[in-house]
């Protein structure tokens, strides 16, 4: 066991959850963000961390030379797995064309006729291209092959990457989009889904989701989808609210979902649904996606790339941080909407249009995405975490928004190792 101690930090954000004030929930303390400071890693975890000058030896050292360093994003909504790409349907898109569900259905083709090779080439490739910006835990979905055959093959393929290290998290996305085969007969196809297709994924999937939308599925389908998830002993997350008013939070709140996720369409109702569940329990092992109400809050995820490739209106992360609601951000990598792993280009959106401070920002795409996915591991640099560092290439994270679109990223650690 050999330890390293990292030394050069102009500025550590340790965002320590002991150090969180009850009262200013979703922000970020003086005390969770260090000058002059450095960090011990040992055995793929934060060991030490403090002022330079009381740094314990180590066995080995790195001098970052005066960089900030942040935990490493947490990406807790992407759908990396598919082939071909939509650039068609954004050009129309920019051009005035409103967006609709039913461009799903192009990449559903494209991606069924892919080889297990080229798949599996392409999702490596997008991971990689994630970790070089920051993200050192990631979450990716099923959902582009709507068959029982091409779902488990999907599932199959991430949750072989988790054991390889490469990915954190699966979830099971059958339910994105009635495929042109079911066309009028939805019933049919959520009987599909959550039957045979169902049975067939779980044993590779941590999570299922459904897309509760107009052109998707109604509140009613996607509840049957999520109860028999849950029957599964998979956790929960929905997409709601992002094309109107679907009934996805309120679905979300009911069923003790980790996250829902998009939000753009709020009513005051939904806003303060979401904040009241800020107080479940969030103990390590609690029954997430169990139809349990002790199983954590309900985090409302944001997606800034998203909304400005569809423009649409911005999330209200402000209205939801400020009724006390948990918030994520998160990139929805995919060909449609958000093709993008930019996780600093979320926080830099998020700073710069959605009136969140770097601070609120950076919480939410480290400890946000955390709680989303409920890890207690990761979106953190306490003693104990896994010791995921974001190095940037300047000394201080303002200017991750002070200087958008700039390649700030200089080093990227995940559990204790150099990886990019």
């Amino acid at each position: 066991m050999t330890s390293t101690l990292i030394t050069g930090i102009s500025e550590l954000w340790t965002l320590d959850p002991a150090l969180d004030d009850p009262a200013r929930p979703g922000r970020v303390t003086d005390e969770q963000v260090h000058r002059k400071a450095a960090l011990v890693l040992e055995d793929g975890v934060v060991a030490w961390s403090g002022p330079a000058a009381q740094a314990p030896p180590a066995d080995a050292a790195v001098d970052l030379g005066g960089r900030a360093v942040l935990p490493g994003w947490v990406d807790s909504h992407t759908h990396l797995i598919f082939d071909g790409d939509r650039a068609a349907e954004f050009e129309a898109r920019m051009a005035g064309q409103a967006y609709a569900a039913g461009g799903i259905g192009v990449t559903t083709g494209a991606t069924r006729s892919a080889s297990e090779e080229r798949l599996r080439s392409l999702v490596r490739s997008r991971v990689a291209e994630a970790v070089a910006g920051g993200t050192t835990c990631l979450e990716t979905k099923t959902g582009y092959g709507l068959t029982v055959e091409q779902e488990l093959r999907a599932a199959r393929l991430a949750s072989a990457l988790v054991e390889a290290g490469e990915l954190d998290e699966v979830t099971f996305l059958g339910a994105h989009l009635v495929p042109s085969e079911f066309a009028g007969r939805a019933e049919e196809y959520v009987d599909l889904v959550t039957g045979d297709m169902l049975a067939a994924v779980a044993p590779h999937v941590r999570w299922i989701d459904v897309f509760c939308e107009d052109g998707a599925f109604d509140p009613e389908q996607s509840q049957r989808v999520l109860r028999a998830g849950a029957e599964a002993g998979l956790g929960l997350r929905v997409h709601g609210h992002q094309l109107g008013r679907s009934g996805g939070v309120a679905l979300a709140v009911e069923l003790g979902a980790a996250s829902v996720d998009h939000v753009n369409h709020m009513e005051d109702s939904d806003v303060e649904a979401l904040a009241a569940t800020a107080d479940r329990d969030t103990r390590p092992g609690s029954a997430a996606g169990h139809l349990a109400v002790d199983a954590g809050p309900t985090v409302a995820t944001v997606l800034p790339a998203c909304d400005l490739s569809t423009r649409a209106p911005l999330a209200p992360a402000r209205r939801l941080l400020d009724a006390g609601a948990a918030v994520a951000i998160a990139s929805n990598c995919n060909p449609g909407t958000s093709y993008t792993s930019s996780m600093s280009f979320c926080v830099a959106t998020a700073v710069l249009q959605m009136h969140l401070s770097l601070a609120e920002a950076i919480r939410a795409a480290t400890r946000g995405g955390a709680l989303a996915l409920r890890r207690e591991d990761v979106g953190h640099l306490a003693v104990g975490a896994r010791a995921d560092l974001h190095v940037l290439d300047a000394p201080a994270a303002i200017d991750l928004a002070y200087r958008p679109g700039m390649p700030l990223t200089h080093q990227v650690w995940r559990a204790g190792a150099l990886i990019s």
